[in-house]
């Protein structure tokens, strides 16, 4: 029904920390567009791993990439690309 994509820009963090706030992040924007109260603490069920928003059951995943930056503080870049697919009715 839904497809939400979000995008953090971080320095130090894991691979694991920021695609798990990426995640809050489009839960709450879909909190946002429902006009329904979010706090992911308490959304959160992570004996099944979803978030529950306004009585719907909401799956999120999230698939990240970082870099290791040069030693000598040259630029790293990292490039990323998504594409949503809907199904027709």
């Amino acid at each position: 029904m839904y497809g939400y994509l979000s995008e953090h820009h971080s320095f130090g963090e894991s691979e694991e920390i920021a695609g798990e706030y990426t995640e809050e992040l489009a839960a709450e924007m879909l909190a946002t567009t429902l006009n329904v109260e979010f706090d992911p603490d308490l959304s959160w069920d992570e004996k099944k791993e979803v978030y529950r928003i306004s009585n719907k059951i909401v799956r999120t995943m999230n698939i990240t990439q970082s870099a290791v930056g040069d030693k000598r503080g040259l630029w790293t870049t990292v490039l990323a690309a998504a594409i949503l697919l809907g199904e027709e009715d």
